[in-house]
């Protein structure tokens, strides 16, 4: 039992309580959470940053009028619990429960979904400009942290925001850390302003304070910024009142000065928020990376389970392959977006750590960075998560492509991804990249092809080239020393047969040899082969499978408009489709995919081994045994 939070049916709640109460109510808060993602696994360092800054948020505000948004989502779990989602949290992350991350289709207290970073000050823009042109809607925050505020899009939207001049709030949760520690001079500058003794505040906020610690705060801003009223901050001269440095675990303080701002506020503030990521929760506070993302865990040990893998990730394959190429090739040069061990990069760094260089939440810089590396003469290795690498596209076409400049994409986390759900996953890289003249894309069917495809990108020099590999465990097959160079747009036959001719791009190969010994069972000869380039195609692989085979199916975990349509494409504009051949192509449904266990995420899109041995039974004319 907790004395406070079971009284708690919705944020309306918390506005009756006295801060007093608030305070229990927080301590009560940070232990639920530690105690749900200790059943669920998820993000839990973030979330216990931002207990009492949740708490404060939903006490003041008037949420759901409101719009509270939260960048990225990470840190939304104690938002969740306050917002009626409390009886679900053992649902959190899993097959048919909650998202990890806030979702308008779960709840009014989500007014904008997220999941990738930057977007929380655009959204709460755009809810100030409905409200200002008399929409229902009440004021906009948004919170995002000190490393998602060091993007782009978010000073694009600030710029914005400073010149309308419109009352709006977003609160810079500075913990010092977003999922690796946060890069560049954005975050080093509000690491300045955390530790300067003065701190800055705005005029108003220091006009609410008392007589002598209002003259001491002038004083005090008056030495940070030089000059009697001077604006002293980046935020400030962008058009947004500066409130803070603040304590974000001292809710007195939070409560006081967002009531402060919101009595007060005629136009956009900025309330700068320093809290601790994992704050207590020991194992956190202390963990390298304070537990941001964690497996299920003991409470009392913070110990995390530990799932023994039959074989290392195609994420560690990734990075090992790449410290052996440039241990012998001085060329080569890494980067990521903020990811180092989510892409395999830290691996790099430690043996390179001078060639590795994280960019930030900075996915279009890196992406021309490395475009200008190769102009440059080096070998630039870009790895991003396959739907952050979306973030860059109109670099990549323009700045890499255009230019024919031999730029290597790690495309990590292809496929369907998991408890991250639908905002992760890897559908659309194999569209939009073959989409692109001079590019060359590749697929890796396990981690062997991995360490080949690596070795091949970095012998490329004739243009841009892409490899693209799922996330988690290989399929345990034997790893070569050394990879080999493959020849461009050159597949390969796996298994050979008469009837049917299954033509895998990636790492589906597996569920397609099962699906041949379910055919095999029905009296069936079947082909398999592994397309290995979906650009530029085997076109002789293709021609050869289509002239001696009663169906083809290509199978791809991907979208449709990828590698599939890329065949057919070359069927059709080549006469191949004649009346004796069937072809079929399984791709991704044309629907978004919501958070399970990647294999029940597969067996929903219908690319289970079965569901491949129907498809090539039912076009190759048979009737599928009931």
């Amino acid at each position: 039992m907790t004395a406070y939070l079971d009284r708690i049916t919705s944020p309306k709640d918390l506005r009756s309580l006295s801060d007093a109460a608030l305070c229990i109510l927080s301590d009560e808060l940070r232990g639920e959470v530690v105690e749900a993602v200790s059943k669920t696994g998820g993000h839990l360092g973030s979330s216990l940053g931002v207990v009492e800054l949740t708490v404060a948020i939903h006490a003041v505000f008037d949420t759901p009028r409101d719009k509270l948004i939260w960048d990225v989502g990470h840190q939304c779990y104690p938002h969740k619990i306050l917002t009626d989602r409390r009886d679900r949290m053992h649902t959190l992350r899993q097959e048919g429960g909650l998202s990890g991350f806030t979702k308008r289709s779960e709840s009014v207290y989500d007014p904008f979904g997220a999941a990738h970073s930057s977007t929380s000050i655009s959204a709460a823009l755009g809810f100030t400009v409905a409200r200002d042109m008399g929409e229902d809607t009440g004021d906009a925050i948004a919170v995002i942290g000190d490393g998602s505020i060091s993007a782009g899009m978010a000073f694009e939207a600030m710029n914005n925001a400073g010149a309308e001049g419109r009352r709006m709030f977003v609160i810079l949760n500075d913990n010092e850390m977003s999922i690796s520690p946060p890069v560049g001079a954005m975050s080093r500058y509000i690491s300045e302003l955390y530790a300067s003794p003065f701190g800055t505040m705005a005029e108003g906020f220091e006009a609410a304070l008392p007589g002598p610690i209002r003259d001491h705060a002038r004083r005090a801003r008056q030495l940070v910024t030089g000059a009697a009223g001077g604006s002293g901050t980046l935020f400030e001269e962008l058009g947004f009142q500066y409130f803070g440095p603040i304590d974000g675990h001292d809710l007195p303080q939070l409560l006081a000065v967002l009531r402060s701002a919101r009595t007060r506020a005629t136009g956009p503030v900025l309330i700068h928020a320093c809290t601790v990521k994992g704050k207590g929760y020991a194992p956190a506070e202390t963990a390298a990376d304070k537990y941001h993302g964690v497996s299920k865990f003991d409470v009392a040990s913070g110990a995390q389970s530990k799932s023994r893998p039959n074989a290392p990730s195609y994420t560690k394959v990734f990075g090992q392959a790449l410290v052996k190429i440039a241990d012998t090739d001085n060329r080569v040069v890494g980067i990521t977006a903020a990811m180092p061990s989510g892409t395999g990069m830290d691996i790099f760094a430690q043996s390179h750590p001078k060639r590795m260089f994280d960019v930030g939440i900075a996915e279009q810089h890196g992406v021309t960075f490395a475009a200008a590396l190769a102009a440059g003469g080096l070998k630039p290795f870009c790895a991003i998560y396959s739907s952050f690498l979306q973030r860059g596209y109109d670099q990549i076409v323009h700045d890499v492509a255009l230019q024919n400049l031999p730029v290597r994409f790690a495309v990590d986390r292809a496929g369907l991804v998991g408890a991250d759900g639908a905002t992760h996953a890897g559908a659309f890289d194999v569209g939009y990249l073959a989409a692109l003249p001079n590019m060359t894309v590749m697929a890796a069917s396990d981690e062997a092809e991995l360490i080949h495809m690596v070795t091949t990108a970095a012998a490329h020099n004739s243009g841009p080239i892409a490899f693209r590999y799922p996330r988690g465990e290989g399929t345990g097959v034997d790893m070569p020393e050394v990879g080999t160079i493959l020849e461009i747009g050159k597949g390969k036959i796996v298994h050979h047969g008469r009837d049917v001719a299954i033509l895998s791009f990636g790492a589906h190969l597996s569920e397609a040899l099962k699906a041949r010994e379910i055919l095999m069972g029905q009296g069936m000869s079947v082909t398999i082969a592994d397309a290995r380039f979906a650009k530029p195609l085997d076109t002789d692989l293709i021609r050869q499978l289509a002239k001696n085979h009663r169906a083809l199916i290509t199978i791809e975990q991907g979208s449709k408009g990828g590698f599939g349509a890329m065949v057919l494409h070359e069927l059709a504009n080549t006469g191949q489709l004649d009346e004796h051949l069937a072809v079929r192509t399984m791709t991704l449904p044309d629907r978004f995919i919501d958070q399970a266990a990647p294999d029940a995420m597969y067996a929903d899109a219908g690319l289970t081994a079965a569901d491949i041995a129907a498809t090539a039974l039912q076009a190759a004319g048979i009737k599928i045994p009931v």
